[in-house]
């Protein structure tokens, strides 16, 4: 998933007859007399979605029910766009994309995207794009969060847990006094059945998609609400559904672990460049002691100065050894007294789509965050003492990493258990999942963690690939398994691993 690690960064009232409404045939639901017809039949007025993008970039509103089980009452508008097939007489229909999240808008992404995709892909789908129900012009909401309570990530001392169960709990407070009236349901499953609306109002029997880290997700459920709607889905740096949300969170560590030894590895193989130590073991103790000594005394940055668990939050860097090595290098250099470090080597990292428009609240990405997080599923522990021992459990077992994932979030405190529960992925829907073998944000196991919930689909990981998502990061092994995929609908044979040691 790709909640941010930053600022930048989941009695019933829907219940069984959402359910059942969700997953109608079109011949069963006219026969039930449909409650959803009149969205799935509305009709759409394109206009130009701006001056300064191409003419071909449309933009329209669709109508959709803030609570599916009440689909007569409060509506929503969702700000959907497209760019059509650049050959219409080969249109194999829509590609819908989501750039992950959650929280992320995706309204530009037809325009954002059309560089990175295939020649044939752009020429047989019609790209579209939207912003997800509560974010950027899809009826955004706000909590009005300071800086500090947008920071997802802190690092575990028995000093400062009473201020983190007090942001904790001033973030869902704040949440649900701005929002609480549409927060139940601003969850995945709602969203899907928002892709769904979309798909009618195109005139689309069927729904092709491109979902990125928590779009992997959204993806999933899609398929398992209208498995007979989903004809070809990739699916980019892959959730794992058995783990939404809090494991998803606490797959983290044990990613990063694998990664930072890794990485000693490397940066002893440099010694002579980089003086960190000549054997991994003596990189590891170089780490650590300027960990500890950046707690006692914070290293100074061009950004902020860092403790050593400012430092620490900086672990999905890890996943490139030759980007964090020059940098942790330098904060040993500005430790001992040397010229201030460089700033966090992912301090200015988006995510794709990451634009907002104007009248976007500020905090709209992470209000979002937390709003799908906390609504999707019901396995937030209402404890704090158990995030407490979380935190020094996987403190211990994953040093890097583990009490950053494990401690006490919003979800602790928030004010509604989920409407649903959250969605058990499991059906033999076609999809093409890609993945970077070192990946930070969703590591490899919860790839395969997707890959054994949709029995159906393919897995291709990009041996010694580094970073967050595969199509979006430029050229790679994995393009040719995709390019078939979306032009032909053909999926690989069998799982496989492509690369220098692949095959």
């Amino acid at each position: 998933m790709a909640l941010r690690h930053r600022r930048t960064i989941p009695a019933l009232t829907v219940g069984a007859v959402a359910a059942v409404l969700a997953g109608l045939t079109p011949a069963t639901a006219s026969a039930a007399g449909d409650p959803l017809q009149r969205y799935d039949r509305q009709r759409l007025r394109w206009e130009r979605c701006d001056p300064g993008k191409p003419a071909t970039f449309e933009c329209a509103k669709v109508k959709v029910p803030l609570d599916y089980g009440d689909p007569g009452g409060r509506q929503l508008d969702l700000a959907i766009s497209r760019v059509k097939a650049g050959k219409p007489q080969e249109r194999h229909g829509v590609l819908l994309m989501n750039p992950g999240g959650p929280g992320g808008p995706g309204l530009t992404l037809p325009v954002d995207l059309a560089p990175v995709l295939p020649a044939q892909v752009r020429e047989q789908f019609d790209l579209v794009g939207f912003d997800p129900r509560g974010v950027g012009r899809s009826s955004p909401i706000g909590c009005g969060l300071t800086a500090d309570e947008q920071t997802v990530l802190h690092p575990y001392s028995p000093a400062a847990f009473g201020q983190d169960v007090a942001r904790a709990r001033s973030v869902a407070d704040k949440c649900w006094a701005k929002a609480g009236d549409v927060l139940p349901y601003l969850t995945t499953r709602n969203t899907a059945r928002d892709m769904d609306i979309v798909r009618a109002a195109l005139g689309e029997r069927k729904i092709s998609y491109y979902g990125l880290s928590y779009g992997t997700y959204l993806g999933a459920v899609y398929t398992q609400l209208f498995p007979g709607r989903s004809d070809r889905f990739v699916l980019d740096s892959a959730v794992d559904p058995a783990r939404v949300w809090r494991g998803q969170f606490r797959a983290w560590a044990p990613g990063a672990e694998l990664a930072f030894t890794r990485w000693t590895e490397w940066a002893a193989a440099r010694d002579a460049t980089y003086g960190l130590g000549a054997t991994p073991a003596e990189v590891r103790r170089t780490f650590w002691d300027l960990i500890a000594l950046a707690d006692r005394t914070p290293v100074p940055t061009t950004g902020k100065a860092l403790s050593g668990g400012g430092i620490r939050t900086e672990y999905p860097a890890f996943v490139s050894p030759a980007t964090v090595t020059p940098w942790i290098a330098a904060l040993k250099a500005a430790a001992a007294g040397g010229p201030p470090a460089p700033a966090a080597p992912g301090a200015a990292e988006e995510e794709a789509g990451a634009g907002t428009a104007a009248e976007t609240p500020a905090d709209n990405a992470v209000a979002m965050a937390w709003a799908v997080t906390c609504g999707d599923t019901r396995n937030w522990p209402r404890d704090p003492e158990q995030y407490r021992r979380d935190a020094v459990r996987d403190r211990a077992a994953y040093p890097l990493a583990g009490d950053l994932a494990a401690g006490i979030q919003p979800c602790a405190f928030w004010k509604s258990a989920a409407i649903e529960p959250a969605t058990a992925v499991d059906n033999r829907v076609g999809a093409l999942i890609v993945q970077n073998e070192w990946d930070p944000q969703t590591p490899l196991a919860t790839a395969q963690g997707m890959r054994r919930a949709l029995h159906g689909a393919r897995l291709v990981t990009v041996n010694g690939g580094e970073g967050h998502g595969v199509l979006v990061a430029g050229p790679s092994c994995a393009d040719a398994d995709v390019t078939r995929y979306l032009t032909t609908g053909r999926l690989p044979a069998q799982d496989h691993r492509c690369g220098p040691t692949g095959s």
